[in-house]
């Protein structure tokens, strides 16, 4: 690695830790030419995965539009941030897990439902109602159904 004040090649590593998110390794690193110390930052490469639009368009996967299809559902509702963001996550993890290079969005898009159902009632049917489209009440009807149901066996 080259010092970043006298350039040359020639340091060593003092500590090395993962980031908070666990996706960076952060490396302090002293230079043996100069002395003078610096952080630098490790991520693993990875290919980037494209997302098969309905139209059949091809567009980069993009966590910031999940976390705000989450976040548009889950307004005023007793979703915490934090609780968004490791959604948010476990969709991303999953997705590079499961797929090397392309994925139709409809997958993402039932993935957060399945989410949102763990997470919120009102909050699933609120993206269910955007994300399939619900033309009239019965559309509406039809999804919260099983979900009237499901809280009828619990009690």
């Amino acid at each position: 690695m080259q010092c970043p004040y006298c350039k040359q090649d020639n340091d060593k590593v003092i500590n090395s830790r993962p980031s908070a998110d666990g996706l960076n390794i952060k490396r302090r690193r002293e230079c043996l030419n100069c002395g003078r110390r610096y952080t630098t930052y490790e991520r693993m490469e990875e290919t980037p995965l494209k997302v098969v639009k309905k139209d059949g368009r091809r567009v980069a996967f993009d966590r910031v539009k999940v976390r705000n299809g989450l976040e548009k559902a889950c307004e005023k509702r007793p979703i915490s941030t934090d609780m968004i963001e490791a959604t948010v996550a476990e969709i991303e993890r999953d997705l590079y897990n499961r797929f090397d290079r392309e994925v139709a969005s409809t997958y993402i898009g039932e993935q957060i439902m399945q989410k949102l159902k763990g997470l919120d009632k009102v909050a699933y049917v609120r993206f269910a109602s955007v994300y399939r489209e619900f033309k009239d009440i019965s559309d509406f009807m039809e999804e919260v159904k099983p979900l009237i149901k499901s809280e009828r066996k619990k009690k």
